[in-house]
């Protein structure tokens, strides 16, 4: 029975893909079933692994298949009071594939509505279930007591009888000021400790896979926690001029140095460097000073990991030139000291500014475009950057060597330069704090 179902719900899928394949000659299934009455057999799930299973009931957003009889000519799906998006390509005779439409229901009947295009309607008892609260991210995980933060997710029902929460580290319960299915505005409350976020709702309780005040994975947090700061060619300022996030933080740009539109080359003024190593012989790599990056943060599932920072740009120093490059480099790259090998007989690349120069991989962040500028009208915000979109070359091209391995993320640099794009000449100036890699 199980290779019987798979096979008829393999061949439905086959048979939707195929429909715009046939003549214009020949009748379409829309044509045969006008005038009849939708027969709804059973439904299943999309999931290959699951699709000998007839099921009765599935969450927000789930893909299904209908199965029955005469369902060529049905134009509308409904799931509640939520119409779902049809593809009239996957709609046939016997098969309909559907997404679950993702919005919360406002009133729950638990019908699924067959409608065709001469207003026929048939109902099929189906129960649609909302998952508990997702959260995927904050404005800014290090927003301080009292900061109006927004809280990005969805499933966030506020039921009058079951109110939706938030609550932060510590089991502090924060202020909300306003509520949507996939935003939540809060106060952030007195006495937050570092930790993830949780929102509970109605239908469940959901946590955070980032933590408020994050500190693991750090690398740079300028504050003396690891102990790494400038180490390369350039030293870009680092201060604590009481406008920062949490303490000292490095900055790129004095909001007065021109960042010119296209093919500018200022690392002087725009390049954060940390070159793993030192200047002994043979290399080593000092504690606090030149350790390599990936003995102080575990790069080993660096496909699933970010690079995180706090970013603050005034309006008076607004970005619009140049690409942001976030270069992750092993030893063999490039390294603090001589060329020649280190304490474990490996060879180091030791100074240079040529293996960003070419087509190793990066990744690259511009949010500004050629009519608009970008700042964060001198909020602090948090940026997240997923490693496995770390595929670019410098010039904005697809790279042609790539991160494979742990051993590539013992040095970083932060450059503003290039990235194939044309901007407009500007006198940007990004603070930034707080540089990690952390799971996604």
């Amino acid at each position: 029975m199980k290779n019987i179902f798979r096979y008829t719900f393999m061949a439905a899928v086959t048979m939707a893909s195929a429909f715009t394949l046939a003549s214009c000659s020949d009748e379409t299934d829309a044509e045969k079933d006008k005038g009849s009455t939708p027969v709804i057999k059973y439904a299943r799930s999309c999931n290959i692994d699951q699709a000998d299973s007839l099921i009765v009931s599935a969450a927000l957003g789930t893909r299904l298949a209908f199965v029955g009889d005469n369902l060529g000519d049905v134009q509308q799906v409904w799931f509640n009071d939520q119409k779902a998006k049809l593809n009239p390509t996957m709609v046939t005779s016997h098969t309909i594939i559907v997404d679950i439409p993702g919005n919360i229901p406002g009133e729950v009947n638990n019908i699924a509505r067959f409608i065709t295009s001469s207003g026929v309607e048939v109902e099929y008892p189906f129960n649609v279930t909302v998952p508990a609260p997702r959260i995927d991210n904050m404005t800014c995980e290090y927003a301080h007591a009292g900061d109006i933060v927004t809280i990005n997710g969805a499933y966030f029902a506020d039921d009058p009888n079951v109110p939706l929460t938030v609550t932060f580290p510590g089991g502090i319960p924060a202020s909300i000021k306003k509520i949507t299915q996939e935003a939540l505005e809060v106060e952030v409350p007195e006495g937050a400790v570092e930790g993830p976020i949780t929102v509970a709702s109605i239908y469940g309780e959901g946590e955070s896979g980032f933590h408020y005040m994050d500190t693991r994975g750090m690398m740079f947090d300028f504050d003396g926690l690891t102990g790494l700061t400038n180490h390369g060619w350039h030293n870009m300022p680092v201060e604590d001029d009481g406008t920062g996030i949490s303490g000292n933080y490095v900055r790129l740009g004095d909001g007065a140095t021109t960042l010119a539109g296209k093919d500018a080359w200022d690392d002087g003024n725009f390049s954060f460097e940390y070159w793993a190593g030192s200047w002994n012989t043979p290399t080593d790599y000092p504690d606090r000073e030149g350790v390599r990056l990936f003995d102080i943060v575990d790069f080993s599932d660096y496909n699933n990991m970010s690079i995180k920072f706090e970013l603050c740009i005034p309006s008076s120093a607004a970005w619009q030139a140049c690409a942001m490059q976030i270069i992750f480099a092993g030893t063999d790259k490039v390294s603090m000291g001589n060329a020649g090998t280190d304490i474990y007989g490996n060879p180091v690349a030791g100074c240079n500014n040529s293996y960003f120069q070419n087509t190793s991989a990066r990744g690259l962040w511009t949010p500004w475009t050629a009519t608009q500028a970008y700042h964060t009208d001198g909020k602090w915000i948090t940026v997240t950057l997923p490693i496995k979109d770390f595929i670019y070359a410098s010039d904005g091209s697809g790279a042609t060597t790539f991160l494979s391995s742990a051993a590539d993320f013992a040095s970083l640099q932060i450059f503003l330069w290039n990235g194939g794009v044309e901007g407009v000449d500007c006198t940007p100036m990004l603070k930034i704090d707080n540089i990690r890699a952390v799971k996604n």
